[in-house]
């Protein structure tokens, strides 16, 4: 996701604070039924491309996404950068990015936390590819009951899903 002023960066850092405890111990992947979370580094360059290229419009339509201007094209080289960014942002704790993995290790979708800009809070975002809408709602689900058992946080803003939740095409 493009670090614009349209996704959450480390700027929402509160101010002589950190985002997570120093003793919180992050999670450097998740797994759970469907769901393989790794962390999103410059290795996944070329499938978090191809996934969320060919799933533009499917993105925007996300809940949590619709305000925002991101999905927007970029080149592969440019969203190298971003993919750094969030590497970068995941080593010193100022967000996280986590890829979906497929079982054949395709990156199908990408789950953001990153800070809201009060202390102990958090935005969380997530997507998957339009060939994986299908998981659009349980990814949602596991994501929401993770944050709550695992995360230290005292609240989070994550886009609600109901249980029939489909696209439009």
């Amino acid at each position: 996701m493009n670090q614009s002023a349209d996704m959450p960066s480390g700027n929402g850092m509160p101010v002589g604070g950190t985002f997570v405890p120093a003793d919180f111990e992050v999670p450097d992947g998740f797994i759970k039924g469907k769901f393989r979370l790794v962390p999103l580094g410059p290795e996944h360059n070329e499938r978090d491309y191809r996934a969320w290229t060919t799933s533009m419009e499917h993105i925007r339509r996300t809940p949590g996404f619709e305000k925002y201007s991101w999905p927007t094209s970029m080149t592969i080289d440019e969203n190298m950068g971003d993919l750094v960014q969030h590497a970068a942002d995941f080593r010193t704790r100022a967000g996280f990015t986590y890829s979906v993995m497929s079982e054949d290790d395709d990156v199908i979708g990408c789950v953001y936390i990153y800070p809201a800009g009060r202390p102990g809070h958090a935005v969380v975002r997530s997507w998957v590819r339009k060939d994986y809408a299908h998981l659009d709602a349980p990814l949602y689900h596991v994501i929401d009951t993770w944050l709550r058992r695992t995360w230290p946080f005292a609240g989070f803003s994550y886009a609600p899903r109901s249980k029939q939740y489909e696209f439009a095409n």
